[in-house]
């Protein structure tokens, strides 16, 4: 892993303050600068190429049927990402890389190397199949993988399983479809316009007919392969190496596999065409969105199965695990705060939510035997966050789970009864010894309490001792 990031880390990415006294490109804001000119500087050639190949007139056409779809698709990510919400400048991130970077490393490899195939071959219409066929899915592809890389690397405490790898792949390929339908959709209306035609005629109407209407989806659904993989990566253990290093290049074949599909099918006909979407296509993108949503409940139930132990040591309240583990009762909690509170309370309510979730996946892996080195600290920095918006998410969150708990039993009840493990906080503890290794320090799951209690005096617990 870098030393740091190239753009602004998190609160806590650097806490030992070592970043002050590094080298001044080993500073964050250097590298956030230096990221930021880059991509503009991508944006401005790209943006000039795109104007060169339409015209003005074609180039604010296609910018404005090309920019239909992109917040539906936006939309959808952002939604898979509710459960632990990953920060926007991420999102910003992958989004500008595939508009920007990834456009123009495709558009200028994929012209040079059609070109000089045709040089080579002296076949124009060979060249541009085998382009679009074998070239363009290994170059695109591989543009657009190199942002789910950089935030696997340079921000691997966001990058915590597979939502992160299809959310950031899924929003860099939905950038690079955004300019590559710029300059299809822009090079039909001139092609509409030197046949006599005026405003958007047939061909202008194909290509957003094929391009928006029948496949926003397609570059989002070869690039979330490669997310996939990265994501399963990142769940790996750490002395995983050949793993975390055959898993994401596994996922970059199959996007570029299934791109290439895509892309030879337009030289089958129509017929042909139809037929590969309809056996293919459709199919891979529904088998796809089922993994994605399926996944998005495993890590509520793995909310729910976690968080229970902050419960018994005093750290959360009972209705607490439930209500953070349904997305119905965080929406509630939100607006129960915004309601009381104004958006500040919302908005505690949220990173509350969040912070919630990722302790929750932390204890996961840690009990899974994947735990870093920073365990401890991580869990700590976690918990003190919850802490200091405790005032405002716990009523919130407990108004929640009220309205929306199942009338079952107490003794079947979605949340542990207080006490149920226990004298508070050094009795017998839920898991017993320590999961992740020696326990130096007593009963507690992870050892003695590795950090003083954050409630006022003496150690007491938050809210009183359980009865």
């Amino acid at each position: 892993m870098a030393a740091s990031p190239p753009y602004p880390p998190h609160p806590g990415d650097d806490p030992g303050g070592t970043l002050g006294h590094a080298h001044w490109w080993q500073r964050p804001w250097v590298r956030c600068a230096a990221l930021i000119v880059l991509l503009m500087l991508s944006g401005l050639v790209i943006l000039a190429l795109v104007r060169e190949q339409t015209g003005t007139e074609g180039f604010l056409v296609g910018l404005g049927l090309a920019v239909l779809p992109v917040p539906l698709l936006l939309a959808a990510f952002r939604w898979l990402d509710r459960v632990e919400p990953g920060p926007w400048r991420n999102l910003a991130f992958a989004f500008a890389w595939g508009a920007c970077a990834a456009a123009l490393i495709a558009i200028v490899a994929n012209s040079f190397a059609t070109r000089w195939i045709a040089t080579a071959t002296a076949d124009p219409a060979g060249a541009d199949t085998l382009g679009a066929t074998v070239i363009a899915p290994v170059v695109e592809e591989s543009a657009k993988a190199a942002a789910v890389l950089l935030v696997f690397l340079f921000r691997r405490r966001d990058f915590t399983g597979i939502l992160d790898g299809v959310v950031i792949a899924g929003v860099t390929a939905t950038g690079f479809a955004f300019t590559e339908n710029i300059l299809y959709l822009g090079t039909a209306f001139g092609t509409d316009q030197l046949t006599g035609g005026s405003g958007v005629a047939s061909v202008t109407a194909a290509t957003f007919f094929v391009r928006v209407v029948m496949s926003p989806f397609a570059h989002p659904l070869f690039t979330v392969l490669t997310g996939i993989g990265f994501g399963i990566a990142a769940l790996s253990a750490d002395r995983q190496r050949l793993r975390r290093l055959l898993l994401p290049s596994c996922g970059l074949l199959l996007a570029m596999g299934m791109h290439a599909l895509w892309n030879g099918s337009a030289a089958l006909g129509h017929v042909g065409f139809f037929a590969v979407y309809a056996a293919f296509m459709a199919p891979a993108f529904g088998l796809l969105t089922w993994l994605v949503v399926w996944t998005r409940q495993r890590e509520l139930r793995t909310v729910r199965t976690e968080l229970p132990a902050y419960v018994a040591a005093g750290w959360l309240s009972p209705a607490e695990p439930f209500a953070l583990g349904s997305m119905r009762a965080r929406r509630l909690a939100r607006r129960y705060a915004h309601r009381h509170g104004g958006k500040p309370a919302a908005r505690a309510v949220a990173r509350y939510e969040a912070y919630a979730t990722s302790l929750a996946f932390l204890r996961h892996r840690g009990r899974s035997g994947r735990a870093g080195a920073d365990f401890v600290t991580r869990e700590r920095e976690l918990l003190l966050e919850l802490w200091h918006r405790r005032a405002a998410a716990r009523p919130a969150l407990e108004h929640a789970a009220r309205l929306t708990a199942p009338p079952i039993p107490l003794a079947f009840a979605p949340w542990p009864v207080p006490g149920a493990y226990g004298p508070h906080p050094y009795g017998p503890q839920p898991y017993g010894s320590h999961p992740y290794g020696p326990r130096p320090h007593g009963p507690h799951p992870y050892g003695s309490w590795p950090y003083p209690h954050p409630a006022p005096g003496n150690g007491n617990p938050p809210y009183g001792r359980h009865t």
